[in-house]
């Protein structure tokens, strides 16, 4: 056996002692498995493809859907034994990863095992054209959001209108590039800012942040003019900036 899989057979053992403990902090369990906070966080990453903290939720998350349709008992109770304050806050984790309410998702319920990183495929995982449309508006928000330190609620982007995107669009385009503006004509490029809407909070720059849009905008908006032109919508061409850019800049 691997020092890798050793550290995280050490890990899943004490996930399974302390999984009701909710008081647990992260240091205590690497305590716990004979492991500094670094190397536990690292070793569990490598083995699980996502870090401890975000493997236990993912895990308590499955452990309350398999109650929801084993139990009779009310969502408030195994909100409560996932470890979450309110039946709000359980509501808003447990409609982000099954797509429903968890009272909603009782009556007709799907498998409730979730998707783990290190088994999802691609850059969005099986991505309608509604969703790639909401997260192309969506990553504007998040980012202008955490640029300045603000929360983002990743349920708003669950079932929008076209009429409501192009609103949302219409705010925090300019919003998002008033933004970037700011940050090179100031020199900003390589000034660093904390993003706490990652799990957990992660450090990024703001150079790293336009080029991840850039990106990823161009990935999701080549999979939206494909599928507009599978269905017969060929007007919109094929979406290249180059040609956005050529007509702009004449």
């Amino acid at each position: 056996m691997s020092a890798t899989t050793d550290a995280f057979a050490r890990f899943l053992e004490v996930l399974s002692d302390s999984l009701d403990d909710h008081h647990a902090s992260a240091g205590s369990l690497a305590s716990r498995a004979h492991l500094s906070r670094y190397h536990f966080d690292r070793l569990a990453s490598a083995a699980a493809g996502e870090p401890p903290a975000a493997l236990r939720r993912r895990i308590l998350l499955e452990r309350a859907a398999y109650r929801l349709i084993t139990t009779d008992d009310d969502v408030i109770r195994v909100a409560l034994e996932a470890g979450y304050a309110s039946n709000e806050a359980f509501t808003r984790a447990f409609r982000r990863a099954y797509g429903r309410p968890p009272a909603r998702w009782r009556r007709r319920p799907t498998d409730f095992r979730l998707t783990a990183p290190s088994h999802a495929q691609g850059i969005d995982h099986e991505p309608t054209l509604r969703s790639l449309l909401a997260r192309l508006v969506g990553q504007l928000a998040m980012w202008h959001a955490a640029v300045h330190d603000r929360p983002y609620d990743f349920d708003a982007e669950q079932d929008e209108t076209i009429g409501h995107l192009r609103a949302k669009l219409a705010a925090v385009g300019p919003a998002f590039l008033s933004d970037v503006r700011s940050i090179i004509e100031e020199g900003r490029l390589d000034e660093t800012f904390v993003d706490a809407a990652c799990d957990p909070p992660e450090v990024f720059t703001n150079g790293g942040m336009i080029a991840h849009v850039l990106t990823f905008a161009a990935h999701r908006r080549t999979l939206v003019c494909g599928a507009l032109a599978g269905a017969g919508v060929t007007e919109l061409g094929a979406g290249d900036p180059m040609h956005w850019v050529a007509e702009h800049a004449a």
